[in-house]
């Protein structure tokens, strides 16, 4: 069993039953009396993120989880079709666990799945994706009542929101932890 001083960023701990992703921690040496440990923590299955304190040298318990990466093949109903990258053996992932990721998966797109005893517990998408309009509005020039910007579907589907001079066909980059337009991408 390890202790408070080995938590990471990424590092997964099994708390009271349930796993833990950490997204922060911070190592705090006060004046007055003993260290402790200041995490985020975010729920694995559930997504709840709490704020939680331990003490320096507490005994904490790490899941074993294992990161590798896959391709997306496809989605099938409400369950999506990966494959590990290392052996090509495929994999089934519930909708529920892919979550807000399916907004930026194309077919073939390589993505980092976190596995705890064979269970998939997320994914992981690079920071951004290219993703082509299919469907937006012309702008109209001079129209600020958006602060120059109109809603663009994307080819997965999903809404995003890009500058007035954004047209129909354009690539453009989509950071995916925001949903934000970060710019066109030219072939």
């Amino acid at each position: 069993m390890a202790t408070s001083n080995d938590i990471k960023n990424g590092a997964v701990l099994k708390l009271e039953g349930q796993l833990w992703n950490t997204l922060e921690f911070q190592h705090v040496k006060p004046g007055k009396g003993g260290a402790f440990i200041r995490t985020k923590l975010k729920n694995v299955t559930s997504g709840k993120v709490v704020d939680k304190t331990f003490n320096a040298g507490a005994k904490v318990e790490f899941a074993t989880v294992d990161r590798s990466d896959y391709q997306f093949l496809y989605a099938d109903g409400d369950d999506y079709i990966f494959m590990d990258l290392r052996d090509y053996d495929q994999i089934t992932v519930p909708a529920e666990i892919v979550g807000d990721a399916a907004n930026y998966l194309l077919e073939s797109a390589t993505v980092t799945i976190a596995m705890h005893e064979g269970t998939p517990l997320y994914l992981e998408l690079p920071p951004s994706v290219v993703l082509e309009i299919t469907y937006t509005e012309p702008g109209l020039q001079g129209d600020r009542s958006n602060a120059g910007t109109k809603a663009a579907t994307v080819e997965t589907g999903h809404e995003i929101q890009v500058p007035l001079f954004v047209d129909q066909g354009t690539k453009v980059k989509v950071n995916t932890s925001t949903g934000e337009y970060l710019g066109r991408v030219t072939d």
